[in-house]
């Protein structure tokens, strides 16, 4: 509460009382009404949109010889038929029958995968499988009965526990029996056999899956050294034995529809696949070959043949690979689809990319590709291909994907189909990689760039930006950005991409949040300070992170060098803008004013706090390359430069520091702004007003005012009817009005009037502004005698009536 001195001091004093420094003066009245220090709000960076389509653009960083091509030659023989199968990885080594316990109960490796055979002929399906069975039964008693002598009322029949197998011509032999290869390699099949034991393992019951099978033949049932037979103990037999039993009687079940299943491809293929790559073979016109290749899509997929396990795989390829070198975009579309569907590796998988990246590289394919939805097969290469054997073919696959973001027809399909989490996938294994290794991997950095550059085009719908912020991958880009910092192309990308988030409020909290991002920013302008396009936009990110967030200003702040290296890069480029005002350097003037725009934007949003404007109203280079600004450029040449460093310097005003430069020269600050207030640009006028607001609370700029008639352009802006000006100009005269002998200007040119006028107009829905109005009134009313004599009749009526209304409805007597 006020003492009755300060109560009495209120009602006869002005609102204005420097000599008071407890009272509040009227700057900071202003300021609890509308807010005197001001942000300052500019326009994203524009992005030219590259004539053609390349992995890296004519700004890249990149050397040609440093980068891979974008134009290259592609035929059939660039591919590789060894790709035509899949490598298993086994390798061959001689064949031991005797059962050997797995590392582990629970892996075991079939002993027919290093044991490669011919396609089987159908016509021979059901003899072999008949061989296979007796083989079978025969191994499984030679090798698997316990050491003693079994009844021969029992139906278990034994062979040599030792066999010997003779490979290298087309008859093989086992223990002296002569079989054909492919009986041979039914015998090496699954052993399909239930097993019942006692607790110690001491006896193995063999019980036929199959009842009335027929007994074998004598010379397989007597073979083998029986004294060789006995030598083996029961001890022998573990619990890793009997898992590979049990899991290889499992397989009997499925052995039998095993062999119908390849009877049935068999069929399958001779009667839906082979007609189909005669008509390929033929090669009549594009649209019948393309027709083929839907029908060859649609029946490898009704009969569960795409992928790189279908046998025939080999031929199809072959067949497929062929058709490339007829050159149709239309047609290698259709190609490359299929042959990315059966899963193709290495040098191939590279190929393929390549050719649908060299189709998309022209705009009018995008049609051919969005019908083929060649976009999801993209994407699926980046889903479950191994990223670090496949940079080379991500890198294409990539750039085509990326041209594909740029038709903003895409956006929607490419999101709907997990495009940004695929590509943060990626991103995350990257920065995994290179935080493992300690060094950024080769080819990563020219991927980095597509995968950026296609973000950046996705960030532009609302779900793409929803989709970053809830799996965080904001962070995920500034790591990326750190890790990459010698990376120009990647880190301007990226900027690129967070120039487009930080437009939107929950993005740019997002970021801000991120207390890593304000080193990393600084470090970026200290290394690119001469790179335009870059620090640009780490300039206007900077600018949005510090807009409307105090704890951002603070947090850049208290980064070493932060303040420095702001005012070095303003010296560099206002130096640059000096030196390209020769007319044939037009294009590098504009460049250079676009980066002091940003520049001044984050200069006047961090002024805002507390510890920081005093400091940089104080700093002779700050407040000297801002009056230096104002100097030699003019609203007509440069409107938005002019503005924001207006903008700057009035929230620098409104700190009434000992120290302050601003302070200092204010009478300088004010013959500046006198060219903005003659000038035709109405936001230029009002910034001058502004700071005139904080420079009039000291006396020689209230004469200043007077002096220049700067007083009646105040009275003349009343009637702009545009409340910000009002009330700005409103604030000037309120401080005029504080000395005595200057109260009598508001008589000149019906000031009087206008202010009453602005009342009656503005205060009844801006209560701030009817605030001023009436503080200006009760300094120029102070110690009257006469409203009439004061006012004017005219204008006291109207008080008497508006006041009273601002006072709110009159109570209601009770009855």
């Amino acid at each position: 509460m006020l003492s009755p001195n300060d109560k009495k001091l209120e009602k006869l004093d002005p609102f204005y009382r420097p000599s008071m420094s407890k009272q509040k003066t009227s700057a900071e009245i202003v300021s609890e009404a509308r807010n005197a220090l001001r942000t300052v709000g500019t326009q994203r960076p524009f992005t030219p949109r590259e004539d053609q389509r390349k992995l890296f653009g004519p700004t890249s960083s990149r050397t040609p010889e440093n980068r891979p091509p974008s134009s290259f030659s592609l035929h059939a023989s660039s591919f590789e038929s060894s790709d035509s199968r899949p490598i298993s990885g086994a390798r061959l080594s001689p064949l031991e029958l005797k059962p050997k316990a797995p590392a582990s109960p629970t892996t075991e490796e079939d002993p027919c995968l290093a044991f490669p055979k011919p396609p089987v002929d159908p016509a021979k399906i059901r003899r072999i499988s008949s061989a296979r069975a007796r083989l079978f039964r025969a191994a499984s008693q030679g090798t698997l009965l316990p050491d003693r002598t079994l009844p021969p009322t029992e139906s278990k029949k034994t062979v040599e526990s030792k066999e010997t197998v003779v490979m290298g011509d087309p008859m093989v032999k086992i223990n002296g029996i002569h079989l054909t290869e492919s009986d041979a390699v039914g015998h090496l099949k699954s052993h399909p056999l239930q097993l019942t034991y006692d607790g110690s393992f001491s006896e193995i019951k063999e019980q036929e899956t199959f009842k009335g099978t027929t007994s074998l033949p004598s010379h397989l049932r007597s073979g083998g050294d029986q004294g060789k037979r006995r030598s083996r103990t029961s001890s022998s037999f573990n619990s890793s034995d009997l898992s590979r039993l049990e899991t290889r009687a499992v397989s009997k079940a499925n052995l039998q529809e095993k062999e119908t299943e390849i009877e049935v491809d068999e069929v399958f293929w001779n009667t839906r696949i082979v007609p189909i790559l005669h008509e390929l073979e033929k090669e009549e016109n594009i649209e019948t070959i393309c027709a083929a290749c839907t029908q060859l899509h649609h029946a490898l997929e009704e009969g569960n043949m795409l992928g790189n396990k279908f046998k025939r795989r080999s031929i199809l390829l072959k067949t497929l690979y062929k058709l490339v070198d007829i050159g149709s975009d239309v047609l290698s579309l259709k190609l490359a689809k299929i042959i990315l569907a059966l899963k193709v590796s290495r040098k191939n998988l590279l190929n393929v990319c390549k050719l649908i990246f060299k189709i998309s590289r022209s705009e009018k394919n995008d049609s051919l590709i969005e019908n083929d939805s060649i976009l999801e097969s993209l994407l699926e290469v980046l889903r479950s291909e191994d990223l670090q054997t496949n940079t080379e073919a991500f890198l294409y696959c990539m750039g085509a994907i990326k041209f594909i973001s740029g038709n903003p027809g895409f956006l929607d399909e490419m999101i709907s189909k997990d495009a940004v989490e695929i590509l943060m996938n990626l991103i995350k294994q990257i920065n995994e990689n290179t935080k493992k290794c300690g060094t950024c991997l080769p080819n990563s950095g020219h991927l980095l760039v597509q995968m950026t550059a296609t973000l950046r085009n996705l960030v532009d719908s609302p779900l793409a930006r929803s989709k970053l912020l809830s799996i965080s991958a904001l962070p995920q880009l500034c790591m990326v950005m750190g890790q990459y910092v010698a990376d120009k192309d990647v880190c301007t990308n990226i900027a690129r991409i967070f120039s487009k988030l930080t437009s939107y409020h929950d993005c740019c909290v997002a970021l801000a949040n991120y207390s890593r991002c304000y080193a990393l920013f600084l470090k970026l302008i200290n290394k690119y300070q001469k790179k335009q396009d870059l620090v640009v936009r780490i300039v206007f990110i900077l600018g949005n992170l510090t807009a409307k967030n105090n704890q951002a200003r603070e947090q850049f702040c208290k980064e070493k060098g932060s303040i420095p290296a702001l005012l070095s890069l303003f010296g560099t480029f206002h130096r640059l803008d000096l030196g390209a005002e020769k007319p044939a350097a037009g294009a590098g003037r504009a460049q250079a004013q676009d980066v002091l725009i940003k520049l001044t934007r984050v200069l006047a949003n961090l002024a805002i706090h507390p510890a920081v404007g005093p400091a940089l109203a104080a700093d002779p280079l700050a407040v000297g390359l801002l009056l230096a600004t104002l100097e030699y450029k003019s609203i007509e040449d440069c409107e938005e430069l002019v503005i924001n460093t207006t903008a700057t310097i009035n929230n620098l005003s409104y700190y009434q520091v000992k120290n302050s430069i601003i302070q200092d020269k204010k009478l300088y600050i004010a013959e500046l702004l006198i060219k903005l207030l003659v000038s035709n640009n109405m936001d230029g006028i009002l910034e001058a007003v502004r700071v005139f607001g904080n420079l009039s609370q000291d006396r020689d700029i209230c004469n200043f005012i007077v002096q220049k008639n700067v007083h009646k352009f105040m009275i003349a802006l009343l009637d702009a009817k545009h409340q910000d000006i009002c009330f700005s100009a409103c604030g000037v005269l309120l401080n005029l009005t504080v000395d005595k002998d200057k109260r009598v200007i508001l008589k000149e040119g019906g000031g009087i009037k206008k202010l009453v006028d602005c009342l009656r107009h503005f205060g009844p829905t801006d209560w701030q502004l009817a605030c001023l109005v009436c503080k200006t009134l009760w300094n120029f009313s102070e110690n009257i005698t006469n409203a009439s004599s004061c006012f004017g009749d005219e204008d006291t009526n109207t008080l008497l009536v508006l006041l009273p209304s601002f006072l709110g409805p009159k109570p209601q007597s009770d009855p």
